[in-house]
């Protein structure tokens, strides 16, 4: 397995696998146009100083971590997915260590992670890392996101 940045040959796996976990396994119904991100990532993600960063093995993707740089030292991390069958082997760990190691490089030291309030996978993994659960009102900057019984968390 390795950590990767976006490459526009995974297009088609990143989108199959995010809708997967949030429509298939989640029930969120979800759709690919409410997430508009998805089909351009370098414009909406590494355009403005972000990253999308791709968990790769066999050349298939098998998780996904991304943050969109929103200035002045905040960002939002987002689409922290992993494979049904590749869960609990740390592979949402390595991409949250690169996307730390991403985010000291630029200065970045305020996070913002969205996430539906179903995945409590998701909202305990954060937990242990600092993060905080916050309301809409809280978010120190400006951030739309389809919210569909999401939590928000600060770190």
């Amino acid at each position: 397995m390795e950590i990767i940045t976006y490459q526009e040959k995974y297009k088609q796996q990143i989108i199959d696998l995010i809708l997967h976990i949030q429509n298939d396994e989640a029930k969120i119904n979800l759709s690919l146009e409410e997430q508009p991100d998805l089909l351009d990532i370098p414009n909406c993600y590494e355009k403005d100083g972000g990253e999308f960063w791709l968990a790769v093995e066999d050349d298939t993707v098998i998780g996904t971590l991304a943050l969109m740089n929103k200035g002045n030292g905040n960002a939002v991390l987002k689409k922290g997915f992993v494979r049904a069958d590749y869960r609990k082997q740390g592979i949402l760990g390595k991409l949250y260590a690169t996307l730390q190691e991403f985010a000291k490089e630029h200065d970045l030291t305020t996070f913002v992670f969205d996430t539906p309030s179903v995945a409590t996978n998701c909202h305990n993994f954060f937990e242990k890392r600092g993060y905080r659960r916050i309301t809409k009102d809280e978010l120190p900057f400006r951030y739309e996101y389809p919210d569909r019984n999401s939590y928000l968390y600060m770190m």
